[in-house]
């Protein structure tokens, strides 16, 4: 074998260096915990916010309300007469400086004890609204000092309004105190939260993420073996579909590969045998051409035929051994009678003397085709095989129920042609893979690839060949359409040439 006869059916492969292992980064659960704390934090100062505010307005409430009480106890006393000492005792109680009631047009002090010496803010209950509450309770906080408040709020009876001077140091204090009881609470459910919220997270998406990780990262070690392929879950959610959905795209993966590795075999071997026959062919060869001497008729009348089929099957090894170096020729079209490719056809297939099939040729007078002859009659002789084998299938039947028609007519720029039969059909679990390779043969010994040749061809010369739905048995056919004008008279050109 020489040395440009050898095919290699696999490229070389150039030595895989190692990856890089990949920095150690954060993973998903140290994300989804950093996310889940600052979030229950945000959560926790909105919460914040109206509880300050709604604290002041309650202790602010409050004295309004003890204000109130001191307010009945200093209107009750004979003639309004309560003694300092008594005065002051009772607005010690109440933290207040002083207390005042306006009924009507008169406003009445009922009891005062070292007023400051002045107002610094005034607060109305009356009118609070939530936005001012929120405002006056951050900027008490933010005070410094003692400063004093003036509260009014409504009053008890026919009063009009109740008012009392506090200190704003002990509201400041008592703010602080609730502040830092709630960021004490807020942070105990802030990490509870973030917990249970991250154990729930991890369980349900982070664990069969890396499970599903852990899996990919396995199979692309290992793309051919059946145990690397996922087992999903019961899950009926996205992650579920996504694991039902990625082993099944594993398991037809591996059964690709474990194909494609069969054909690669398959391929090496069909090369070596292709090389040898073709060599045993080129010997017939030289000796069928010492026939054409022989002066007998028969002989003078069969060599031809001989020789043709000869050259061509050593063009056909020779064109397999071409496929495996990924050389394979472009079709060498030009226009041509379609009838004697039929009868050439038809006796390759030894149907010219078979009495048990019956051939029927419906072509068109002079209907010609722009094609490659011999890639046409690879393609008529493959459809034509296959017609008959399907009718061996049947052989209790006459010959007029087992027929194998060719038709043959041109529509426009487009020469059809039409191979039927009277077989049992394409099975219909066969029709998803009608001309894949090693994927449609229905009978015993049968490889599939005859569909497979005949598209690939067809395919060359921009058409199209698919089967015909409806009909009876098994009617596949071809449409070629002519190469533009512009084509073919530069080709014929380049023949005149």
């Amino acid at each position: 074998m020489s040395e440009t006869d050898t095919v290699s059916v696999t490229e070389e492969q150039p030595a895989l260096e190692p990856r890089p292992q990949p920095q150690r980064r954060l993973g998903l659960s140290g994300k989804l915990l950093l996310l889940t704390i600052p979030l229950v934090m945000i959560a926790g100062l909105l919460i914040y916010v109206p509880a300050i505010a709604n604290f002041r307005m309650n202790r602010l409430n409050d004295r309004l309300a003890a204000a109130n009480t001191a307010a009945l106890v200093l209107d009750a006393a004979p003639s309004g007469m309560v003694p300092d000492s008594l005065a002051r005792q009772i607005l010690s109680s109440i933290g207040a400086h002083a207390v005042a009631i306006k009924m009507g047009q008169q406003r009445r002090l009922l009891a005062s004890a070292d007023l400051p010496a002045s107002i610094d803010h005034d607060v109305d209950m009356r009118t609070m609204t939530a936005w001012s509450a929120i405002v006056d309770s951050f900027e008490t906080m933010l005070e410094t000092g003692n400063q004093a408040i003036r509260v009014v709020g409504p009053a008890p009876g026919g009063a009009q309004f109740i008012e009392t001077i506090v200190d704003e140091a002990p509201l400041r204090a008592s703010m602080y105190r609730f502040s830092r009881n709630l960021l004490l609470v807020s942070l105990g459910i802030a990490m509870l939260t973030a917990g249970l919220v991250y154990i729930a997270l991890h369980f349900l998406f982070v664990r069969p993420m890396r499970h599903l990780t852990a899996n990919l990262v396995g199979f692309h070690e290992n793309p051919e073996s059946s145990a690397r392929i996922i087992v999903p879950s019961q899950r009926g959610d996205e992650i579920g579909v996504v694991e039902r959905e990625l082993s099944d795209m594993q398991r037809d993966l591996v059964s690709m590969l474990h194909q494609k590795s069969r054909l690669a075999a398959l391929g090496l071997a069909v090369s070596k045998i292709n090389h040898d026959l073709r060599n045993l062919l080129a010997s017939s060869q030289l000796l069928s051409d010492q026939l054409a001497s022989v002066p007998d008729p028969r002989v003078q009348r069969f060599a031809p035929k001989l020789m043709r089929s000869l050259e061509r099957a050593i063009a056909f090894c020779q064109s397999t051994l071409s496929y495996g170096r990924v050389q394979e020729a472009a079709p060498d079209r030009r226009m041509i009678l379609i009838e004697p490719v039929v009868m050439e056809v038809r006796e390759s297939a030894g149907l010219a003397s078979d009495t048990s099939i019956t051939w029927i040729s419906a072509i068109e007078r002079g209907l010609s085709i722009d094609a490659d002859p011999d890639h046409l009659f690879r393609v008529l002789l493959n459809l034509v095989r296959n017609a008959a084998q399907a009718l061996e299938g049947r052989p209790n039947s006459d010959a007029a129920s087992q027929q194998i028609r060719v038709t043959g007519r041109r529509e426009g720029t487009v020469a059809i042609v039409e191979v039927s039969d009277t077989g049992p059909g394409v099975p219909a679990k066969a029709r998803d893979h009608l001309f894949e390779a090693f994927q449609t043969s229905g009978r015993p010994g049968g490889s599939g690839l005859g569909l497979a040749i005949a598209a690939e061809l067809v395919r060359a010369h921009g058409g199209d060949i698919h089967l015909v739905e409806g009909t009876i048995g098994a009617t596949f056919r071809i449409a070629i359409p002519d190469r533009p004008v512009e084509l073919l008279s530069v080709r014929n050109e380049r023949a005149r040439a």
